[in-house]
């Protein structure tokens, strides 16, 4: 065969590739108006970047008259590229291919850029659209899964992991953008579930949809398994690269640094009375954040669950930084167990990629009742509790108004080795608050005043005034300055320029046994 033969077949054999299931198929998946896989690929990264690999691999069933059913690449498209100039390896799943169907060598062409990742030490971001395993190959595809879902555990806290849900994504398939770190999914084309609507009639005689049972609302707003939504491919891609660009390629390195002409020591006076004088009325937590962070760089995670606590990115000076923040628009920013779980995995995520942490503090307390209880708050708070104190990143605390008993402990204090500790004037730190203290601490002169309302006020007052501000903690050393609310970015700015070297180790051990 000539050179311009074998040039031509080769050329044939990628054309051929490129166009997965076939023009068809294509145009079915454009009409449900999402994106084939190599034009999601094409869009998360560098235009031109995109290297792949394994475009000519085909499986290897012979069953069920799979040996006449060959697609070069087996439903996945795999490789590498850049996201704003920084390397990353990337995998799509392609629903024109057999439903994107996963079989043993799709598998293999996953775990292949899995490892590689890894190795290379750069993020990896899976774009999930699959009808799941590959019957007609049985325990093979099963053990795909598998190998998958390892390597996902052994990335974990290694480099960051993302997953682009883009379509149905059931079964075994759901454990593998589990065990990622962040998941975007896409409304009203996507859904997450372990057993389908059909199965679930079947063995509880429940009818619900596709949507309902797991679709891209459902897990943002009722499990939390979703940390974005987004109302189609394109914006769940533009999503996923604007969400890497706050970590750093792994555990190893910082994240990148942005530059801003948003002065550090930038003061905003409407700080100053962003805190109502009613310690009872709310406020949004949210508009303290982007006052201190740089502008326009806030970006939320898990906005739709667990609103009582506010948890995201932002930059300070132009660098990464994890915040945390209860908010006391929702519940009065009281912890929860969903709370509890939401801002425990972010805290460990930002520790894990050298991410520092900066806490908000406006909480009353736990919340009570016997849901909470039986529900395991004790177990789920603990996991606030265990990820702050085993967190050696810069961590950066100011309490805006109420710190009452344990969850004042909880919320990043210098008892579990917060670095630097502010308060603001408005700040309450105590046991609990002035009515629940008076009515336990002086229940007896209360039942005897002639006036037991006036009484009560004035012991309220009393105890407000000896307890429910930050001066005691302050004289203590557990709250390092009280500073003006107008001077929180500048206070904020200095103190991670300060901890930029900090240096902080935990014991030697395999590893904790965090309360799960």
């Amino acid at each position: 065969m000539s050179e311009r033969s074998v040039n031509e077949q080769l050329r044939g054999l990628r054309q051929q590739a490129r166009l997965g299931g076939g023009a068809k198929r294509i145009e079915a998946q454009h009409g449900k108006g999402k994106l084939t896989a190599r034009e999601r690929v094409e869009l998360l990264l560098d235009p031109g970047s995109f290297e792949e690999l394994d475009l000519l691999v085909e499986h290897r069933c012979t069953d069920f008259g799979m040996e006449s059913k060959h697609f070069a690449g087996d439903g996945v498209v795999a490789g590498y590229g850049t996201v704003g100039g920084r390397m990353i390896f990337v995998f799509a799943q392609d629903f024109t291919v057999l439903g994107g169907s996963l079989s043993e060598t799709h598998a293999a062409k996953i775990c292949k850029v899995q490892d590689m990742a890894a190795k290379m030490g750069c993020p990896i971001i899976g774009l999930n659209d699959s009808g799941g395993a590959r019957i007609q190959e049985g325990v093979a595809a099963l053990g795909g899964y598998a190998d998958i879902f390892l390597r996902n555990t052994m990335a974990s806290g290694l480099v960051p992991q993302l997953t682009g849900i883009m379509g149905p994504c059931a079964g075994g398939a759901v454990y593998s953008p589990a065990l990622t770190d962040f998941i975007v999914m896409v409304e009203n084309s996507s859904y997450m579930f372990i057993t389908g609507p059909k199965v679930v009639k079947t063995v509880l005689n429940e009818v619900v949809s596709s949507e309902q049972l797991g679709g891209a609302v459902a897990h943002a707003t009722r499990s939390g398994v979703a940390h974005f939504t987004a109302p189609g491919d394109g914006q769940a891609i533009a999503l996923l690269r604007q969400l890497l660009s706050y970590m750093p390629q792994n555990n190893m390195e910082d994240p990148p640094v942005v530059p801003t002409d948003d002065p550090p020591d930038r003061a905003d006076a409407s700080l100053d009375t962003v805190v109502p004088e009613d310690p009872n009325l709310p406020y949004d937590i949210r508009l303290v954040i982007g006052s201190v962070a740089d502008r326009g760089s806030f970006l939320e995670v898990q906005a739709a669950w667990a609103p009582n606590i506010v948890v995201g990115f932002a930059r300070l000076d132009g660098r990464s930084v994890g915040i945390i923040a209860n908010q006391p628009q929702h519940l009065a920013g009281v912890l929860d167990i969903k709370a509890s779980i939401k801002a425990a995995r972010f805290i460990r995520f930002c520790d894990a990629f050298n991410i520092p942490l900066l806490t908000f503090v406006d909480v009353p307390g736990f919340l009570p009742g016997t849901a909470q209880e039986h529900g395991g708050i004790i177990l789920h708070g603990a996991k606030l509790i265990y990820a702050y104190s085993e967190a050696t990143v810069p961590k950066v605390t100011v309490i805006t108004r109420k710190a009452y008993g344990g969850a004042y402990c909880v919320m990043s204090s210098k008892h579990l080795r917060g670095d630097v500790n502010l308060a603001w004037p408005t700040a309450e730190i105590a046991v609990m608050g002035p009515k629940g203290a008076v009515e336990i601490v002086f229940r007896n002169e209360l039942k005897a005043a002639d006036d037991m309302a006036t009484r009560q006020a004035e012991l309220e007052q009393d105890y407000k005034d000896k307890f429910a501000n930050p001066y005691v903690a302050a004289r203590r050393g557990y709250v390092d300055d009280v500073i003006q609310p107008r001077s929180t970015r500048r206070a904020v700015i200095r103190a991670l320029r300060m901890l930029a070297t900090k240096k902080d180790t935990n014991p030697v051990k395999k590893h904790g046994n965090i309360p799960l």
